[in-house]
């Protein structure tokens, strides 16, 4: 359920109340039951499915909606740690995870850079990315978390892995053969060399050994453009090269609605895309939107996985 303080508890009752959305899966809500008795005081509804309580926080409710709290910080992160072991032992399909707050996991006392990095973490992994999912646009990115600077410094296998992750997701979510434009980094792609010279020396050679593998993908294409082709239909994934450049379309098409998706981990994890809201939490007006799609795809995913292990049979 997130940051017991901000709009995650409030977001997932509202989610799960939705019988369309609660027959996708047998849910199991990871939190605290003080933090869902909260909620259910400030949203009227009841939780119809298991509630899972850690007892992470003390009996008197000593947290507040809307307020900074390390203790929540602390209990939003063990929530993750509960769900992504639940996942790796195989005793559930995927998990789907509310809004945690950076700065209160800080004041618990732990480096915090992201659910992807922290979840790759507990699994062992590091070659994670995250996915941006929405009903018009799909984006993965080469990089997210790490300064501009840094992000810059483009590497052959790390994109042509990206692609590679992208692809496999995109067969998840039931692409047959996923259409994948790559993103330039500089602008125009670098008009051959004119803006900068890293689209003609690791963009390149990143898609011609993606599409030597099989992937149907094709650039550097000029970020100002591509998307928008995209959105038209003409790709099914894009691949961004930082942060930002795949983020800002997303979120201005449809920021309610966006869904994060850490992909190359051995499980499947969805995500809203917004954050803790602290300004709005336990006032009964934030949105579920974006949690209904999180456990929509989330179930989605899970399907398509079953379905691929089993020779095409789902369950």
């Amino acid at each position: 359920m997130g940051d017991p303080a901000g709009i995650g508890p409030e977001v997932v009752f509202k989610a799960l109340a939705d019988p369309e959305i609660a027959a996708l899966a047998e849910w199991i809500v990871i939190g605290d039951a003080i933090a869902a008795r909260q909620a259910e005081h400030v949203t009227g509804l009841k939780l119809n499915v298991a509630l899972a309580d850690q007892q992470r926080l003390r009996e008197n409710g000593d947290f507040r909606f809307g307020q900074l709290d390390g203790r929540c910080g602390a209990a939003g992160l063990h929530y993750v740690k509960v769900a992504t072991e639940m996942c790796v032992r195989g005793e559930t399909d995927a998990m789907v995870t509310a809004p945690l707050n950076k700065e209160a996991v800080a004041l618990s006392g732990v480096q915090f850079s992201g659910h992807t990095e922290y979840i790759a973490e507990l699994c062992g992994n590091s070659d994670s990315r995250m996915l941006l999912v929405s009903e018009r646009l799909r984006v993965v990115h080469v990089s997210t978390h790490i300064a501009l600077r840094q992000a810059c410094n483009l590497e052959v296998p790390r994109i042509v892995r990206t692609i590679e992750l992208g692809h496999e997701s995109m067969l998840l979510l039931g692409f047959d053969n996923p259409r994948i434009a790559v993103c330039g980094l500089n602008p125009h792609a670098g008009e051959h060399g004119l803006f900068g010279t890293e689209d003609e020396t690791a963009i390149v050679p990143a898609i011609r050994e993606a599409r030597a593998r099989g992937i149907n993908c094709d650039g550097p294409h000029a970020g100002d453009t591509v998307f928008l082709a995209a959105v038209n239909g003409k790709y099914d994934l894009v691949v961004a090269m930082y942060h930002d450049q795949g983020h800002i379309p997303m979120k201005l098409l449809d920021f309610d609605r966006g869904i994060n998706v850490s992909i190359g981990l051995p499980i499947i994890r969805t995500s809203v895309d917004h954050g803790t809201a602290f300004d709005i939490a336990g006032k009964n007006i934030a949105s579920g939107t974006s949690m209904k799609a999180a456990l929509a795809l989330g179930a989605r995913m899970a399907s398509g996985a079953i379905r691929r292990a089993n020779g095409g049979e789902s369950r």
